[in-house]
């Protein structure tokens, strides 16, 4: 299942153990904390959070879409060039679930806007790829039909 669920098996060992060794608890799968002691186990556990986030920080993976960046094929132009956009801000792609890939692609095309098709190999599903007004890559995913 991957190793966030080991690491999470791992987490739920560690954090009540550690917890119980820092108050002074004999109980080590569900510690008993005394009341004076609740400060110091919200610092235990804080400072587990900001381990597990500083981790993250640097070392989470930038999830990317399946067919890879949404940047057209060589010769194919989706956008004008006359307006260059270097930035999009932190948008840069949005996904929708879509239904009716015929009729879309026909108001599409009817319509003037300009789309990249593509067909994941995995499952054999609909991509449209086009970018609205503002340079932002829209993806709409059909299901197999």
């Amino acid at each position: 299942m991957g190793s966030p669920y080991g690491f999470g098996g791992i987490g739920k060992t560690i954090g009540p153990l550690g917890l119980a060794l820092i108050v002074g608890s004999s109980n080590y799968l569900k510690p008993d904390v005394p009341l004076p002691q609740i400060p110091l186990a919200f610092l235990y556990l804080g400072c587990w959070f900001l381990m597990a986030g500083t981790v993250y920080y640097f070392f989470g993976i930038k999830t990317r879409s399946l067919m890879g960046t949404c940047k057209p094929r060589e010769g194919i132009v989706v956008r004008g060039t006359e307006k260059k956009y270097e930035d999009t801000g932190r948008l840069d792609l949005i996904a929708f679930a879509a239904t009716d890939v015929e009729g879309m692609r026909q108001r599409l095309q009817s319509r003037g806007v300009k789309f990249r098709e593509s067909i994941v190999p995995r499952t054999g599903d609909t991509q449209f790829f086009l970018y609205d007004p503002d340079g932002v890559c829209v993806e709409l995913n059909f299901p197999k039909s």
